[in-house]
């Protein structure tokens, strides 16, 4: 495989998403970038997005038919969907005691399973 240049543009969309405290929408991404970069496009956040899950240093969370992003290799991780601030938070801890290999009533062999837990994040909880 070829060496993919650095660029700022790259750096900045990284550095983003290692950052969040879930997993990002594009526009997330877009706006929180532009921070840094006030005339990054969308076209070059979908490339960057793209390029960075083919050299797998990020990957896509389908969650409620949208796509979001966020860093390879945090390990065994599920999240919350705020249903008020539609923010999604990463939960370090698992809900469910069901190990690869478990057997599920009716004969289903679990390989993995993902959770994503929906309600209230602790900053809309508190605000009413």
């Amino acid at each position: 495989m070829t060496a993919t240049r650095s660029t700022r543009q790259r750096d900045v969309i990284s550095r983003v998403l290692d950052g969040a405290e879930g997993p990002l929408t594009v526009g997330e991404v877009l706006r929180r970038a532009q921070t840094d970069l006030p005339g990054l496009g969308i076209a070059t956040v979908y490339r960057t997005l793209k390029l960075l899950t083919e050299q797998r240093r990020i990957h896509p969370v389908a969650l409620d038919g949208e796509t979001l992003y966020e860093p390879s290799g945090r390990g065994h991780h599920h999240h919350f969907s705020c249903t008020s601030c539609h923010r999604v938070f990463t939960l370090h801890s698992c809900p469910l005691s069901l190990p690869a290999g478990s057997v599920y009533p009716g004969g289903f062999v679990v390989e993995a399973h993902e959770v994503t837990l929906y309600g209230r994040c602790p900053q809309c909880a508190a605000t009413g």
